[in-house]
């Protein structure tokens, strides 16, 4: 592989330049750059009708877009969420004032699992915080009962979750808000960006005007919002990858596929997200380096690094391992034992739309001859 390009675990799929090119100058040329523009507006309307979602609050980044929705639910005290996720999805809790309480995860999954949430709720619980890791759902049923039962807040981390349906239609539509990011390394990418997935236009009055600073009207401000506006470049680009999402998606699957079959018989390497009859996004293929594989996972990344091959450790170290969490009482690894053996050996290998079948092969070449 030195002779070629190196093979990354992600690359952003961007339409054709001579498509976009025309979308900036008519940018330029109407010099509304921001505050709800007409590409901003457009987009809002064609994502929820592509999603199947009532309503959308376009932002800058989902990091701002998670921040914002538990703002807007007035979330307090303490939320149970999982420490198998970008850190971004506890970041999101500190910056309202709200301790993460981490539970342990499905084994089949890596999402939280519902079995462990119950017990880790007390008087000072008013959210859960959950994550359709790698793009399959939660147990959103089971995750509804509880909140139903404590009357909790459910505000879903859906970062990966873009498309994403569950036995009942979109997983977007579960819980009391959907964050999305649209983030570079995203199936769906507006360079930076993402959104709330609001349930009524009521909801998403509040949200926008919590993500332009609090304002509502000229004069007056109601709320300490934030500014997390999404740009007209940022949506005139998100516009162009929905003329190809089906597209992207569908090479998506191609590759899962293949990986899947080539990677079936390798003893010790197990292919995590068969989604059996959900409809996923392959966003990303995670496997998991298990002890009955010649060598420990660190070992094989570094052996396909030296192939020119660059996978990912998502995710690794977890959350509640970072110096920051780790203090935290439920942030011990032996409440954690899933998640923590889970981090010890899961391996993202590339996927993206541009990945080549001699590539994918290349990879799966490499894992076996070991």
């Amino acid at each position: 592989m030195s002779e070629t390009k190196p093979i990354y675990v992600t690359r952003s799929h961007l339409p054709p330049l001579e498509e976009f090119i025309p979308l900036l100058e008519e940018i330029w040329s109407s010099r509304v750059l921001t505050n709800g523009g007409p590409f901003h507006a457009r987009l809002e309307k064609e994502l929820a009708e592509y999603l199947g979602v009532p309503h959308i609050a376009l932002f800058c980044n989902g990091t701002i877009a998670l921040v914002t929705a538990l703002q807007a639910l007035r979330i307090t005290g303490e939320a149970i969420t999982t420490p198998y996720s970008f850190v971004a999805t506890a970041h999101s809790l500190l910056w309202n004032g709200i301790k993460p309480v981490f539970v342990d995860v499905d084994p089949k999954t890596l999402n939280i699992d519902p079995g462990k949430i119950e017990a880790a709720i007390t008087p000072q619980t008013t959210a859960i915080l959950p994550v359709h890791c790698y793009g399959h759902p939660c147990d959103v049923d089971a995750i509804q009962q509880i909140a139903d039962i404590y009357n909790l807040k459910v505000i879903y981390d859906a970062a990966h979750a873009f498309g994403v349906q569950c036995h009942c239609g979109s997983v977007l539509t579960h819980g009391d808000l959907s964050v999305l990011s649209f983030h570079a390394t995203k199936v769906f990418t507006t360079f930076e960006g993402g959104a709330v997935v609001c349930p009524d236009a009521r909801t998403k009055a509040r949200i926008d005007q919590l993500k332009n600073f609090g304002h509502a009207g000229e004069t007056n401000v109601v709320a300490p919002g934030i500014n997390g506006k999404m740009s007209e470049v940022n949506a005139a680009l998100g516009l162009l990858q929905l003329k190809y999402i089906d597209q992207a998606l569908a090479r998506r699957r191609e590759i899962d596929h293949a990986y899947r079959e080539r990677l079936r018989e390798v003893p010790g390497i197990l292919c995590l997200g068969d989604s059996g009859e959900r409809r996923a996004n392959h966003a990303y293929f995670p496997i998991l380096v298990q002890p009955e594989y010649p060598i420990s996972r660190d070992e094989l990344n570094q052996r396909l690094r030296g192939a020119g091959i660059y996978p990912r450790r998502y995710f690794y170290p977890l959350i509640s391992e970072f110096s920051m969490y780790r203090g935290l009482p439920s942030a011990q690894r032996d409440r954690l034992p899933v998640a923590s053996a889970a981090a010890q050996q899961v391996l993202c290998l590339p996927i993206y739309p541009d990945l080549a079948d001699a590539q994918v092969t290349e990879v799966c070449r490499v894992i076996a001859a070991l």
